[in-house]
């Protein structure tokens, strides 16, 4: 180093210190002639080689250019580097040239080397023998760095500061950290995806102490800029590469993104666009255009399908009524025009003209009946009881209507009658972990083709009668017979029908196809569909419900038909299943007088055709009372009576208690068996007690206990088995059965969909306008060494919390929708089930009647996140992992509708899923979570799958820029599980889902 610049330590500090790496653009020997710095960073000057005499070495021709790549040894001092002849000869003299004199360029063309042996210059032949320094020289001239030098050069011999030297760029002075060894650079060069411009062997990458805006800048995980452009702290610090631009090896230079493909920052490659994405030039990431054309495609069609059938619908109403309004004659033209209906308004107080016109309305059809006659079921009463099917077909009095009933009955049954008998001893039955006995000495029999009663007060075993009778209750006492034969009632469930005391009728579904459904399930699988679809009809008919056969059933809440018809539209539903028997829990609750009446001579007019009916009643008023066939009366859990309605005064006249002329005789029996009697017996016992004792020793009970109910051997006959065993559509027909009425549901209710896909759209929109000010960039690690000096403030959070508002957003909007696939219709299902249909057909239609509407909202939610957060991770691959995330929310909503009840179902739903979405891994960390050894926690939830997915798809492909590895360690997450993370989170769906099927067994008990 020459005494000039070591005589300027005061002003050069920051780089004539010794540790401080090499500054290419510092002359660390001064000028003696023509000098530049070549594309190595070399420093080549044109000299004497041999000698002090600068005349002598001229003449003797052996001026000649040097360059070597450490200039620290002093260009002039040492005779290694490569050595070059001078284009404009060797008879020169370089002192008397300017520095910057290019007319006598060294010539490349050949490549000389000092021997000190011969003491001369002598062709290279070894170029592997120069130190690394000297290997990079090319004694090609770049104007860049001899700028620089020729500027340093001349502010040193002005004694001014070199400030075009500085290698570093802050105010006051900075020592540069070099950040690559020699070797390093040979071996590696630039890193993928920086820009190393000034970068080579002897001008090796450096980190410089960043200005105090750019320390902002980078502790904001932002690069420093300078005019939009990224800039280094020194002449010799790399920068990542431009966003919108690429760096391809080595590193030299930086290309804008071409049309059709995206450059994030740090790109060394230009990324291709997805097919049918937009990519224009100079773009940093992807849009998705396709997405959206088809769900806007989608949508357009959906909502012009939902017009046209409005207008159809619309049309078709017009036209009915336009019909209805021409005269045709007759009393039939009167009958069709009763035939449209309207719904009810909230306001209506029931009265009985109103009743009169929604219960008793003649059918609309074939027949229209004589105003002094019975309509329906009703008119079989004008007919003698008893009667054998064959024999009821042509009995006079029988309508066409009535007849295709009997006609359907017989062929379903394939018995010589079409009732059934019961027989019961001793039944009994005592809950598990209860002391008290609910049922116990019960005996008696119940005979085909009566209308009997089960009368009691609150706890008198009623509905434990029945259902013991019925062998829905497990683990009880005594015997049951059917027919005089023993045996599990069971057996017979596909020929007994039940009613339950709520009408639990599905209310999107008209009052035919509620009854057409159950008739296609349990009717004999031989059937074919005009025969099932002329069983309905007639079961329409003879109900009295033609009239609004085609009206919506509705709910309780918004009523469509009146409370009667809706009672025999439940009704209906048994009767579609040409049953043996029927139970009935209260059917006149919730009746008014008139309507009530009318249901139960209905009743009576079915157990006139020999179908057993036997009904759970409770004080009925007198017309009713005397409706009856059969009374058994409970007490306590014991029989109290039972035997014929007209009996049953003189037995408990027998026992002292007087009944007043003009009462009713059932609020009269009502009192005296629930203990209240004693306005009806001035002295002696009254309770329970003593008239259950009463009945045990009384002649009645003995008779009954010797008698037997009658048989019917055929039932037991080969052919009648064979009967039962078609019973049912198979499972394969149930589910398409279901299937279709499943998805009928929900076009029957279009703005709970719609509804649903608004939600999932205002929700993709809102977490995508979130993150849009990203502009996809979701992750920010540390660069790959050498280099991660460089790096600025990281960002491993973006990833994770993306999917964490993802995993949130869809708990939001279809936690509420998958708890109601099954919510609203439990007790639906359980009737269903406990008549015969196949809980597993059930199940699955309802599963896969969801899943278009999973993926329709799935669409909906992912097009809008992805089009405005535009995220890395392929949409293919994004909406694929979404979808099988709604997988497991509608799963897991259908495990929690089988125990909770409907009304807190959805929003237990939408919390739970708000839990199980914050259990994703974002916050806290996963990595923090397993220090606590509770990852098998997050685990078990379908959102850490989820999120590593994310994380995995938006980190893995900077493995070329940053420390990934590093990144998945202190996140906790894997890189590269995406499939297996998709099976899991299918898996975890389809577990879901099993416990949900698991539910649909043990719900009633667990539901809290």
């Amino acid at each position: 180093m020459t005494d000039q610049v070591k005589g300027k330590a005061n002003i050069l500090s920051l780089v004539n210190t010794a540790d401080a790496p090499q500054d290419p653009y510092l002359p660390y020997s001064d000028p003696d002639g023509p000098s530049f710095l070549d594309t190595g960073a070399c420093v080549c000057a044109l000299q004497v080689v041999e000698g002090s005499n600068v005349e002598e070495n001229s003449k003797n021709g052996n001026t000649a250019w040097q360059c070597i790549g450490n200039q620290t040894q002093g260009v002039y001092e040492v005779k290694t580097g490569k050595w070059f002849n001078s284009i404009g000869g060797t008879n020169l003299d370089p002192t008397t040239l300017p520095i910057y004199d290019a007319a006598h360029g060294p010539d490349i063309s050949k490549t000389l080397a000092w021997d000190d042996g011969k003491k001369q210059l002598v062709e290279a032949t070894d170029l592997g023998k120069l130190s690394i320094y000297d290997q990079a020289c090319t004694a090609k001239n770049e104007t860049t760095f001899s700028t620089a030098f020729y500027r340093a050069a001349d502010q040193i011999a002005k004694d001014q500061t070199p400030v075009d030297a500085a290698p570093c760029w802050r105010p006051g002075g900075a020592l540069p950290v070099r950040i690559q060894t020699p070797e390093s650079w040979r071996d590696a060069g630039c890193n993928e995806g920086f820009l190393c411009t000034n970068n080579t062997i002897n001008s090796l990458p450096q980190y410089c102490p960043p200005i105090t805006e750019c320390q902002e800048a980078r502790l904001a995980g932002m690069v420093c800029q300078f005019e939009g452009r990224i800039v280094g702290m020194g002449p010799f610090e790399p920068v990542v590469c431009q966003a919108g631009s690429y760096c391809p090896k080595p590193g030299v230079e930086m290309i804008t993104c071409p049309a059709g493909s995206y450059c994030q920052p740090g790109a060394a490659t230009p990324t291709p666009c997805s097919i049918g994405s937009v990519c224009r030039e100079g773009a940093s990431f992807e849009r998705f255009v396709i997405p959206i054309v088809l769900l806007l495609i989608i949508d357009i069609g959906l909502v012009a399908g939902a017009l046209v059938m409005i207008i159809r619908r619309r049309f078709l109403n017009a036209s009915k009524a336009h019909s209805l309004r021409k005269p045709n004659g007759g009393m039939g033209a009167m009958s069709a025009k009763m035939s449209g209906y309207s719904s009810l308004d909230d306001d209506n107080d029931h009265d009985h003209d109103r009743d009169l016109d929604h219960e008793m309305m003649p059918m609309a059809a074939t027949y229209l009946p004589r105003a002094d006659t019975w309509t329906g079921f009703q008119a079989v009463l004008d007919i003698h009881r008893g009667m054998r099917p064959e024999e009821l077909e042509n009995a006079q009095g029988m309508t066409p209507e009535l007849r295709a009933f009997v006609e359907s009955m017989r062929k379903a049954t394939d018995a010589a009658h079409f009732g059934l008998s019961f027989g019961y001893s001793d039944l009994s039955f005592q809950p598990k972990g209860s002391p008290k006995m609910i049922l116990q000495n019960v005996t008696g029999s119940i005979e085909r083709g009566n209308l009997v009663a089960v009368m009691g007060g609150s706890g008198a075993g009623k509905s434990t009668f029945v259902n013991v009778l019925m062998g829905k209750t497990a683990h009880t006492g005594g015997s049951v017979t059917v027919n005089g034969v023993p045996g599990k009632i069971k057996r017979y469930k596909k020929l007994i029908g039940y009613v339950p005391q709520d009408d639990i009728v599905l209310p999107e579904l008209t009052v035919y196809e509620n009854i057409l459904h159950s008739a296609r399930i349990r009717l004999p699988r031989t059937w074919k569909k005009n025969d099932i679809e002329a069983h309905v009809n007639s079961v329409i008919d003879c109900l009295e419900l033609s009239h609004v056969r085609d009206s919506l059933v509705g709910s309780v809440g918004k009523p469509v038909i009146s409370g009667g018809q809706r009672k025999r539209v439940s009704i209906g539903m048994e009767l579609a299943a040409a049953p043996m028997a029927i139970f009935l829990d209260e059917p006149t609750s919730g009746l008014d007088a008139t309507a009530a009446s009318s249901i139960m001579q209905t009743l009576k007019a079915i157990a006139r055709l020999g179908i057993s009916v036997i009904v759970i009643i409770h004080q009925p008023r007198m017309e009713i009372f005397e409706m009856l066939d059969n009374l058994i009366l409970l007490g306590n859990g014991q029989i109290i009576y039972e035997g014929p309605e007209d009996q049953v005064r003189p037995f408990f006249e027998g026992v002292g208690y007087h009944f007043p002329p003009h009462s009713n005789f059932g609020d009269v029996v009502t009192d005296i068996i629930t203990g209240n009697g004693r306005a009806y017996k001035k002295s002696g016992e009254i309770s329970k007690e003593s008239l259950i004792s009463h009945w045990a020793n009384s002649r009645q009970s003995s008779a009954i206990r010797a008698s037997r109910p009658g048989s019917m051997a055929s039932i037991h006959s080969s052919s009648m088995r064979k009967m039962m065993s078609m019973r049912g559509a198979s499972r394969l027909r149930q589910m398409y059965l279901c299937l279709k009425r499943a998805m009928l549901q929900q076009y029957r209710v279009q703005s709970a969909f719609w509804f649903e896909m608004a939600l999932a759209s205002v929700a993709g929109f809102l977490i995508g306008l979130a993150e849009n000010s990203k502009q996809g960039v979701m992750f920010t690690g540390l660069y790959n060494a050498p280099y991660e000096i460089l790096s600025v403030a990281t960002d491993l959070k973006s990833a994770p919390e993306l999917a964490l508002l993802v995993a949130i957003a869809i708990g939001l909007v279809c936690g509420a929708p998958g708890v109601k696939v099954f919510s609203e219709e439990m007790l639906l299902h359980r009737r269903e089930a406990e008549a015969g249909h196949s809980r597993l057909a059930y199940f699955m239609a309802k599963m896969i009647s969801v899943l278009p509407r999973m993926v329709l909202g799935c669409l909906h939610f992912s097009t809008w996140v992805f089009l405005l957060s535009t995220p890395v991770i392929p949409w293919g691959t994004a909406f694929l992992a979404n979808l099988v995330y709604f997988y497991c929310i509608y799963g897991l909503a259908s495990c929690l509708s089988m125990v909770l009840r409907r009304e807190d179902a959805p929003l237990f739903a939408t919390m739970i899923s708000l839990i199980v979405g914050i259990l994703s891994g974002a916050a806290p960390p996963l990595s923090k979570v397993k220090s606590w050894n509770l990852e098998w926690l997050w685990r078990a939830s379908p959102g850490v799958w989820l999120a590593e997915v994310y994380f995995g798809q938006m980190v893995a492909p900077f493995a070329y820029l940053y420390n990934v590895e590093l990144a998945a360690e202190a996140t906790g997450y894997h890189l590269d599980w995406l499939w297996r993370n998709m099976l899991i989170l299918l898996g975890i769906g389809t577990i879901y889902r099993v416990i949900a099927y698991i539910g649909l067994f043990a719900g009633k008990k667990l539901r809290i």
